[in-house]
């Protein structure tokens, strides 16, 4: 999803007050709104399968997973975003009674886009990174069966590509599996995926 910077200077309390009310999403860093655009086919479909996958195997787990109306909370970086999917064990906790922004992801997934890729992968991720509870962080691509998973290491990231249909990648964080053809189920086809080596004509 794509987000336009709103000039106007906001506290956090001002910003919960305005959204609450809004009939839209946007995410808050530092004093700015970002207004939420809506997302494409394949960024939707990625995020139901990447979402039925994990809720098929947490649900009889203490863990929950949420999709992109859950709002979390980067305390230490002033700002709130909606991650198009967050997942909690041991217990979620929230700001407050609203029950709306969710503090303490153990994983958050970004579906990459065009317009906010560079965002999900820098100024998003330091803010994400700032959530002493997240231990995994995943980027999915659209157009093609690739996902970077950033897993915590003390005071670093550790980076592992997962690449194909037939791969699977595993979140030891929340012990799950997610197999990247369900992942990618009526998004791609085999027919839509060039060899690795294929040459140029």
């Amino acid at each position: 999803m794509s987000a336009v910077l709103k000039p106007t200077q906001y506290t956090a309390e001002a910003y919960l007050e305005r959204e609450r009310a809004a009939l839209y999403k946007s995410d808050f860093h530092d004093g700015q709104i970002f207004a939420m655009t809506g997302a494409s086919r394949e960024h939707n479909l990625i995020t139901v399968n990447i979402t039925a996958a994990l809720h098929q195997q947490l649900k009889n787990r203490p863990c929950e997973a949420y999709t992109n109306d859950m709002r979390v909370k980067a305390s230490i970086a002033h700002s709130y975003h909606y991650p198009d999917i967050a997942v909690v064990c041991g217990g979620a906790q929230f700001e407050d009674g609203h029950f709306d922004t969710l503090t303490n992801p153990t994983v958050v997934i970004e579906v990459l886009s065009p317009s906010t890729e560079a965002y999900d992968r820098g100024g998003k991720f330091s803010n994400y990174r700032k959530i002493a509870s997240l231990q995994e962080y995943l980027l999915v691509a659209q157009d093609q069966p690739y996902i970077e998973r950033y897993v915590r290491q003390h005071e670093n990231w550790l980076l592992t590509e997962t690449v194909g249909l037939d791969a699977t990648l595993e979140l030891s964080s929340i012990a799950c599996t997610l197999a990247l053809r369900d992942v990618y189920a009526k998004v791609l086809a085999e027919a839509d995926i060039a060899p690795e080596n294929a040459s140029l004509s």
